[in-house]
């Protein structure tokens, strides 16, 4: 049969099933169709029009902001003055860089004592393991806001990091139980006949998990280190409460001081909101893939 042939076969199959919907079939047809395009047509409205009120506002003067709807275009797109006050007086630089080396060592201890603590639960087995587990969900399902008196107790009597950046770092390694649970589904998926073979050649415990376990996790290490970064780089109430001092100030409290000298300067704010957003924005559409298949992956086995 030729492709013509079966293209004229094919035809009158599909008119027929078309054909056959009946008046109420075809009317929910469009309604749902409608109904989808419709309701994410609203959410990308919700959603990106603040950005994009932000976006125009940053670049026109005080009088604009004052006479203008924030709707409506600036007089220029090349007015960058709005930012360089932003960044330069708002001391920006020192925010972005303690953001860095914070984010850094914080996320090298999330992936190291989380996936440490995987390859514990999912490997050995000892007493009381199925209780670990209940206490991690149980610690995963507690509101932080309920547990913030008696972390800060800890953290200003019995660590004594207060005003120092040790306190956000211990938070942000030793509250990740999001990435012990990613970790193990990962884990789940290795076979452990890999590590009998490794025990045979001689390798111990700790060999195994360095040299074989954890070089195999990095679609899992992509996924915690994206979704764990992006959440330090935009969290305000731990140094906001544990970091004070100008000195320690982060990306997220330096803008937040804009409510001072420029709290009713909108130009400044819009440009300031703004040059937060873009890295974060970046780095989540260069990397959204590895964050979408490595959830994939740890979710099947």
């Amino acid at each position: 049969m030729t492709t013509s042939t079966m293209r004229r076969v094919a035809k009158p199959s599909v008119v027929r099933i078309r054909r056959g919907r009946t008046p109420g079939q075809r009317v929910g047809f469009w309604a749902t169709t409608v109904g989808k395009y419709l309701t994410l047509a609203i959410a990308a409205v919700v959603t990106l029009g603040p950005i994009v009120v932000l976006f125009l506002v940053s670049f026109k003067t005080d009088s604009e902001v004052l006479t203008t709807s924030p709707l409506q275009g600036p007089s220029s797109f090349l007015n960058f003055n709005n930012y360089i006050e932003a960044f330069v007086r708002g001391n920006m630089a020192l925010g972005f860089f303690n953001t860095a080396w914070i984010l850094v060592i914080s996320l090298a201890g999330s992936v190291l004592f989380g996936s440490m603590t995987a390859y514990a639960l999912d490997r050995f087995n000892f007493r009381g393991k199925r209780l670990v587990f209940v206490l991690f969900l149980l610690a995963a399902l507690v509101p932080s806001v309920t547990t913030q008196v008696a972390t800060f107790q800890i953290i200003v009597n019995w660590f004594n990091l207060y005003d120092t950046p040790g306190a956000a770092i211990v938070q942000f390694v030793g509250t990740d139980v999001v990435s012990i649970y990613i970790f193990i589904q990962f884990m789940q998926s290795i076979p452990k006949s890999l590590d009998e073979a490794a025990m045979i050649d001689g390798a111990n415990r700790w060999s195994i998990y360095w040299r074989v376990i954890l070089p195999l996790l990095k679609p899992a290490i992509a996924t915690v280190v994206i979704i764990k970064g992006i959440a330090i780089y935009n969290e305000f109430y731990i140094p906001f409460l544990y970091m004070p001092s100008d000195q320690w100030a982060v990306i997220s409290t330096s803008l937040f001081h804009f409510q001072g000298p420029w709290g009713k300067s909108w130009e400044i704010i819009g440009a300031g909101t703004l040059i937060v957003i873009i890295p974060t924005l970046i780095a989540f559409l260069a990397l959204q893939r590895f964050i979408y298949a490595g959830i994939t992956r740890g979710a099947t086995k």
